[in-house]
């Protein structure tokens, strides 16, 4: 189940945004289509492909830190400032200041990485439920059900959960898979369960990611992280000989993963806090 409209449905008719606004309240997500240009997404990709080919060439790429499981975290550079001038241009940023007016004005820029070859992610939420902020992802490529579409929960958002409920209840079983074409966005509360999940193509499936009100937004322009350039940085694990023995027992084995969440759960704060 998924909502959907193009911005140029959001940006003049308020009963458009009044119906989106009504359905994030319900699910947690909603999707706007056909927002971002496909022409500078489709060089911005083959930026961080050539970037990460050649970091990796010259031995400066980390070990472990995601990239056993088929996921890391990436800055995507200066370059990619036209995704945010067209989040602002066409509606995305009215909706989330509608949403969530404190956050419209303090976006950081992120991206993913997903893998040929990955490993479905454990069921997670973004940060503490209690510190709320908002996400817009933006598909960099086609992205469907071969390359990784991202599963998510619907509804998921509304009360904090521990991941020991939501797994033993079989909350995950009515999770929904969201397919995106490129220049699609996807925007959510960091408060939705989701997982992002195998990439069983053969080329790596990038997915910008910015977010409006988290603690680490930066305080100036948020295109000169990292000095302007593309970065690619650990998702999860460490890059330590502990974290690749433990990234390594993941994808051997997730369901021990799992299990050990399942217990620290019942001890703590884990999945909402």
């Amino acid at each position: 189940m998924q909502s959907s409209a193009s911005f140029s449905e959001l940006v003049p008719n308020s009963d458009a945004l009044a119906q989106q606004l009504q359905f994030f309240a319900e699910n947690g997500y909603v999707v706007l289509r056909n927002v971002v240009p496909r022409a500078p997404l489709a060089e911005l990709s083959l930026r961080l492909f050539d970037e990460f080919s050649r970091l990796r060439r010259r031995g400066e790429m980390f070990t472990g830190g995601g990239l056993l499981a088929g996921h890391i975290n990436c800055f995507p550079g200066e370059h990619s400032r036209f995704a945010l001038e067209a989040l602002e241009r066409n509606g995305v940023v009215r909706l989330i200041r509608a949403l969530a007016p404190a956050a419209a004005d303090s976006p950081r820029i992120g991206c993913n990485l997903n893998f040929p070859n990955s490993v479905a992610q454990n069921w997670h939420i973004d940060g503490d439920f209690n510190r709320e902020f908002m996400i817009a992802n933006i598909a960099v490529v086609d992205t469907d059900l071969v390359n990784g579409a991202t599963d998510l929960l619907p509804g998921s958002h509304k009360s904090p959960q521990p991941f020991w409920k939501l797994a033993l209840s079989g909350g995950f079983r009515s999770s929904a898979r969201l397919e995106l074409a490129q220049g699609d966005v996807f925007v959510r509360t960091s408060r939705l369960w989701h997982r992002g999940m195998p990439n069983q193509s053969a080329t790596a499936r990038p997915m910008i990611g910015v977010t409006f009100g988290e603690d680490s937004a930066p305080k100036g322009d948020p295109f000169l992280t990292n000095g302007g350039a593309i970065g690619f940085f650990p998702n999860r694990f460490r890059t330590n000989a502990l974290g690749q023995l433990r990234e390594r027992a993941y994808v051997a084995a997730p369901i021990a993963d799992t299990g050990l969440r399942l217990v620290r759960s019942l001890l703590g704060r884990e999945g909402y806090g």
